[in-house]
């Protein structure tokens, strides 16, 4: 989800973009998402543990106002349903996470093989 959640403004720049910078774009999403999880992992490394996003809901009770035919105001009790995220500490076997690092590193160093020919083909394809 977090992956997704900062794609977002990217999103938004591609609508703008030129074919080129769109292709290049493309070209390269699967290094940033990579890039992403490897700063996840290390965080957690670093930590000892991992962080789980966990949805949380809360009632505020408050009061509120209202007004009645005659054009005079009242009050009266009233609820308002509140949802928010939290992140929660979960445990994380150590050396699991390390191999997780170790692998995702080797697939960002073929990944950006990958990209580096497809900027290219994107540059050729769409010369400025």
């Amino acid at each position: 989800m977090r992956a997704s959640v900062m794609l977002l403004p990217l999103l938004a720049l591609t609508a703008c973009a030129t074919p080129r910078e769109r292709c290049v774009n493309q070209a390269n999403s699967e290094v940033r998402v990579i890039n992403s999880l490897i700063t996840q992992t290390q965080g957690n490394l670093t930590r000892g543990y991992a962080l789980a996003e966990q949805q949380e809901v809360r009632v505020l009770r408050r009061s509120c106002e209202g007004t009645n035919a005659d054009g005079s105001t009242f009050r009266f009790p009233c609820e308002e349903t509140e949802t928010f995220t939290r992140n929660v500490p979960v445990a994380i076997d150590l050396n699991a996470e390390q191999a997780k690092l170790e692998s995702l590193q080797d697939r960002l160093a073929l990944e950006q093989r990958r990209a580096q020919t497809a900027t290219r083909q994107c540059i050729a394809q769409y010369p400025e």
